[in-house]
């Protein structure tokens, strides 16, 4: 296959992850489920959680399937899953437990399919640009979250919550198995035309490709684990309540709203920048930097809400970190243990996320119910992201 056409792998991984990130634009459900079907926000809050989990559960089973399956088959069963899990909610007439388990279980384990297959794919044709590739894969996670947020919005707006689901869920079924279409791995031993391996401390690729088995007993995979763990719960907190905290916070729905839009752009941002600043800088030495800036935000975000101008501050601030966790983390698997089972590998790095999804949003949702405000929930997420970077400073190679 010729290496230009390595560039049309990225089309289909785009369309897919544009679909899959439409996740992150759960805050502009949040109030109309409350208002509609008189939800608490811990209720709202435990489907987008459950929907989290259910993704980074899956994706450990659906890693092992493309490594040695290819990207393709994976990806389709992902789209449908997806597409299934949104027209279900449909026909749930509010009730919570059927939304948890549409949206939350089939909706989830769709994009648990679906999200690993393009990042296997693209790090295998591009070894010589990893962190960047990696960051451009995962940006369309986040900038779906702002597309989708968008459209959800108009739709809920002038067609209803309900016919909102199960238009977004026909488009998420189309439009992810026409990107899985396209993705198809590398012929064996293929390298783009004059690459030679970079000589960069902790992002020269490893020699050994690691199994799971091996992976999960080495200090590196625990210390990458927790670090993400920490990362993704202080930036899902924030995704899963920032609507309802701008509201809380005196702003219009409308501002709210546009704040939601701009973390999205800022968390696509956020993948290629951080992608690509690892490529030169080192993997832990930017997720030092990352955890640092999202730590120093998380502490000081209470006061973030009482200007439209802050509040967007604080959306793109917190998207933009937040997003570098999906560029650089494949990234450190593939740089740690290896490409040939990074599926697998990956998808047990991930399961953090799930842990990450649960404690995130459900903390935010629950303090604020217990307590009126989100205060005491971005408190302790803050500490946690500066407690990751220091782990960072302290993360090496694995020695073969």
């Amino acid at each position: 296959m010729a290496k230009t056409n390595r560039w049309f792998i990225v089309l289909g991984a785009l369309i897919i992850q544009l679909c899959l990130g439409a996740i992150y634009s759960w805050s502009v459900f949040v109030n109309p489920l409350k208002t509609l079907y008189g939800f608490t926000t811990t209720q709202t809050q435990i489907i987008f959680s459950v929907a989290l989990a259910t993704f980074a559960i899956v994706m450990v089973f659906a890693g092992r399937w493309q490594d040695k399956a290819g990207p393709r088959k994976v990806a389709i069963v992902g789209g449908l899953l997806l597409g299934a899990g949104y027209v279900l909610a449909r026909f749930a007439g509010g009730d919570f437990l059927k939304i948890v388990l549409s949206i939350g279980v089939i909706g989830g384990a769709g994009i648990g399919f679906g999200y690993v297959c393009p990042i296997a794919a693209l790090i295998k044709w591009f070894p010589d640009k990893r962190g960047f590739i990696t960051g451009i894969a995962v940006a369309g996670f986040g900038g779906g979250a702002w597309i989708f947020a968008k459209l959800a919005e108009k739709l809920i707006a002038s067609l209803g919550l309900i016919a909102t689901f199960f238009i977004l869920g026909i488009i998420f079924g189309v439009a992810v198995v026409v990107g899985a279409l396209i993705l198809r791995n590398p012929p064996e031993g293929w390298k783009p035309k004059g690459w030679k391996e970079a000589k960069k401390t902790d992002n020269k690729a490893i020699k050994k490709d690691y199994t799971w088995q091996e992976m999960i007993k080495t200090p590196q995979f625990w210390m990458l684990w927790l670090m993400y763990t920490f990362g993704a719960a202080a930036g899902l907190m924030v995704i899963g309540n920032l609507k309802p905290f701008g509201i809380f916070s005196g702003m219009t729905p409308v501002v709210a709203g546009s704040a939601v839009g701009i973390l999205a752009l800022f968390n696509a941002a956020g993948r290629i920048t951080w992608g690509t600043l690892s490529d030169k800088l080192g993997r832990t030495r930017s997720m030092f930097l990352m955890f640092l800036l999202q730590g120093l935000m998380m502490l000081y975000l209470m006061n973030m809400g009482k200007t439209a101008l802050m509040l967007a501050i604080a959306a793109a601030w917190v998207g933009f970190n937040f997003g570098g966790n999906f560029a650089l983390f494949p990234s450190a698997t593939a740089d740690f243990f290896g490409t040939k089972n990074l599926g697998v590998n990956y998808g047990f790095v991930f399961t953090s996320y799930g842990v990450a999804g649960i404690v995130g949003p459900i903390l935010g949702g629950k303090v604020f119910d217990i307590t009126g405000s989100y205060l005491f929930a971005f408190i302790p997420a803050g500490i946690a992201c500066l407690l990751a970077g220091l782990i960072a400073l302290a993360t090496k190679k694995p020695k073969e």
